[in-house]
């Protein structure tokens, strides 16, 4: 059943009419790419990121990680910036504006001095984007004075996002990059400067496989390979710890966010939600999948807002945010013990396999029966066995039991597993 709820949402003061946008990529580099994807739904683009400088790029530029025949788990890519000339850009951007004026188009610019990151920001804001953002973060770029050296220069972040919003009167949000310690700091100088809203989180140096034939990393251009940005699901854990930390810190917790990191799905999209970021960008799925994707994470939005009675998007950002606690808060007072469903129960024995090996020995095997059994004497409630059973709700939470001392309490549990 189709339903249709108003995922609408302001962001920097410019109405979205969802929060999905491609984000600053190769799935957004020219006109033609950037129109197929309004068409198909999406709410606005990051165009890919312009600057003075024209890359002479590699090939081949991409690889991917996965395990045990699942599509990407992560995906790495040695591309750097747009490779076409800057007008050539702004003559996209300006038609794109001018066809799709419903749409939100933001420019995503880079410069390597003052002079550039000034020129940049007056030319798109002629060009009439809705919004710049400030590259800081591209991990791959071939010279230091540009991409994710400067994000961790918190002085350069902060001159640099001065001389963007003297430059225009558009609403400027800085990209952070994720390969620094502390994001809050960098972010911080980005809102001194002038910035409007952070965009995190750009690609993860990595390496993603070794090529043995050639003897180093992948892709393997002409028998060498370098460190590079690495994408996908495996960073979106990365990406909603940053977000979450930013949102938690006193100085950015009223700043708007558009989160960035292995978007996939539509419960990915809620999760970026959930902790704070009102606006969504996705390239890595977009490669694997095509644009259409954005409507299945329209649907997937709009059937759980239906299901939990919520009228607007707006009122699920940053929900989670007050029960994300730090480690020192965690109640510690419980043991949660696992239940095992016999019926559901195909014995394959990797709950038994994962707790003797990997765990507290705390589940022995019924040969016979080809069931676990669990001794509580030795359990701890960590629930791995769960986590490794292949077979939906046949480990599930089960008996609460207080520790030695502790006053009894409600406990709060999950009980839905997806």
């Amino acid at each position: 059943m189709s339903v249709k709820k108003d995922l609408s949402i302001d962001f920097l003061g410019v109405k979205c009419e969802n929060p999905f946008f491609l984000s600053s990529s190769p799935v957004g580099s020219n006109y033609e790419m950037c129109a197929k994807a309004l068409e198909a739904g999406w709410a606005g683009v990051y165009y890919k990121t312009i600057g003075i400088f024209i890359p002479n790029e590699c090939s081949p530029r991409f690889d991917i990680t996965s395990k045990e025949g699942t599509p990407w788990t992560g995906f790495k890519n040695m591309e750097m910036i747009s490779d076409k000339p800057l007008e050539d850009n702004l003559e996209y951007m300006r038609r794109l504006k001018q066809d799709y004026p419903t749409k939100v188009i933001v420019a995503s610019i880079m410069g390597s001095n003052e002079e550039e990151w000034e020129i940049l920001a007056k030319k798109v804001t002629e060009a009439g984007v809705d919004m710049i953002e400030c590259n800081f973060s591209c991990p791959q770029m071939t010279s230091s004075a540009m991409g994710s050296d400067v994000g961790q220069n918190p002085d350069l972040v902060r001159r640099y996002c001065e001389v963007v919003s003297g430059a225009t009167h558009l609403p400027v949000i800085a990209k952070m990059t994720p390969n620094i310690g502390n994001m809050e700091i960098p972010a911080i100088a980005a809102m001194e400067g002038g910035a409007k809203g952070i965009a995190a989180i750009n690609t993860v140096k990595a390496i993603t496989n070794i090529d043995v034939e050639n003897m180093t990393a992948m892709p393997v251009v002409n028998g060498k390979s370098s460190i590079s940005g690495y994408s996908g699901a495996a960073v979106k854990p990365i990406a909603l710890r940053f977000i979450t930390q930013m949102k938690q810190h006193p100085e950015l917790k009223d700043v708007p966010i558009t989160g960035i990191g292995g978007i996939e799905t539509w419960k990915d999209a809620l999760d970026f939600i959930l902790v704070g970021s009102s606006n969504l960008q996705v390239t890595t799925a977009v490669m694997q999948y095509g644009y259409r994707i954005v409507e299945d994470m329209i649907s997937g939005l709009s059937h759980f807002m239906e299901d939990h009675g919520i009228d607007k998007l707006s009122d699920l950002v940053g929900v989670a945010l007050p029960n994300i606690v730090p480690a020192d808060d965690i109640d510690r007072t419980f043991i949660l013990y696992p239940d095992f469903n016999k019926d559901k129960c195909v014995g394959c024995g990797r709950c038994y396999v994962s707790c003797f090996d990997g765990g507290h020995q705390a589940i022995t095997w019924d040969e016979k029966e080809r069931k676990p059994v669990l001794n509580e004497d030795k359990c701890v409630g960590c629930h791995l066995c769960l986590n490794v059973c292949p077979v939906m709700d046949c480990i599930t939470p089960g008996k609460v039991e207080m520790k030695p001392g502790v006053k009894d309490h409600e406990v709060k549990i999950k009980t839905m597993y997806e």
